[in-house]
């Protein structure tokens, strides 16, 4: 038999669709399309056919391919059980049933593929502000990139689960990890390292800065660039990278006559700490010229960074003028 010409079950001439009924939903392969029939798109009552494209699981939503746990009628009526489970699950559970622990086959379920296509549903970041209403098979790619979805932790000491909406992680920040909170839009920082000689992926305490109504993240570490020890600085806009353009930032670090000064556009905290600090965009200090700006006999990191962050703001005649707060 060509599975793939298999919608969910293969009937014998006398059944007819509503006949065959699956034990875990109570629904029939006519039941499933009658209920695609009875909840077009954009239906305020798709709720419920939603539920039956949700994975036992992991709860998630199935999208294709959706394999059925179906052997009545197809392989020697050694079942008549037709519970569902999404592909990425089917390998958890070891080719077993989770409701009736049958052994599972590769057969898809096509009937569900076909009832899902019928549907549009509200993004699953609803409760957090997102009005979409998507066609059931771009939710995924959509709430891949809702401007909505909670933002990770951007504390890079050590690896941190947290994830919410802007003011959720800037009170875990200074609550639950500590960081240095401040106002303004210039600071300066001063980073001492008693050993400068190991460079061991070393991080320094973030600091988060309060400006023009936004938070801003400063970084600070060092690691190995190849096989040059470095340290490194660079800035993270707690928001989304459509809005962090609008915004630019200048560190300079110096002493004995000379300086170094980095300038850009902070990234958004969508991108990673480490995706940030790979991609070498910020002000990056070749140990030697750390050890130069320390000054003394060499033997102790003392940098200090200084910074300020702006607004780019169009005059009437299109040019831009940069704003500092005060």
């Amino acid at each position: 038999m060509d599975v793939g010409s298999v919608d969910c079950v293969s009937l014998p001439d006398a059944a007819a669709p509503a006949d065959v009924e699956d034990a875990g939903l109570g629904l029939g392969l006519g039941t499933l399309l009658a209920a695609a029939r009875a909840y077009p798109k954009g239906s305020a009552n798709a709720g419920g056919v939603h539920e039956l494209l949700e994975c036992p699981v992991c709860t998630n939503s199935m999208f294709p391919p959706i394999h059925q746990m179906l052997f009545s009628y197809i392989l020697h009526l050694q079942c008549q059980n037709g519970h569902t489970l999404c592909y990425t699950c089917k390998a958890r559970v070891h080719n077993r049933c989770p409701t009736c622990r049958q052994e599972l086959g590769d057969i898809r379920c096509l009937a569900l593929e076909k009832v899902a296509e019928s549907l549009e549903l509200p993004c699953k970041y609803y409760t957090l502000g997102c009005q979409e209403i998507l066609p059931y098979y771009s939710k995924i790619k959509h709430e891949a990139q809702c401007s909505f979805r909670p933002y990770n932790c951007p504390y890079a000491g050590s690896e941190c689960a947290a994830a919410g909406d802007i003011p959720h992680l800037v009170s875990h920040l200074r609550d639950d990890h500590k960081v240095d909170m401040h106002s303004g839009c210039t600071f300066n920082h001063r980073y001492v390292k008693s050993n400068p000689r190991e460079v061991e992926n070393a991080t320094w305490m973030l600091t988060v800065f309060h400006c023009f109504g936004q938070y801003f993240c400063l970084h600070f570490e060092a690691f190995q660039l190849g096989m040059a020890p470095v340290y490194m600085a660079f800035l993270r806009f707690m928001g989304d990278e459509n809005e962090a353009k609008n915004y630019s930032y200048s560190l300079e670090v110096g002493a004995n006559g000379r300086k170094m000064v980095w300038e850009g556009t902070p990234r958004s905290v969508r991108d990673s700490h480490r995706k940030v600090r790979d991609s070498h965009d910020g002000l990056i200090i070749q140990r030697n010229m750390a050890l130069f700006f320390s000054g003394g006999d060499r033997k102790e990191l003392k940098l200090r960074i200084t910074g300020r962050i702006w607004k780019e703001q169009q005059t009437p005649d299109g040019a831009c003028i940069p704003n500092l707060c005060s």
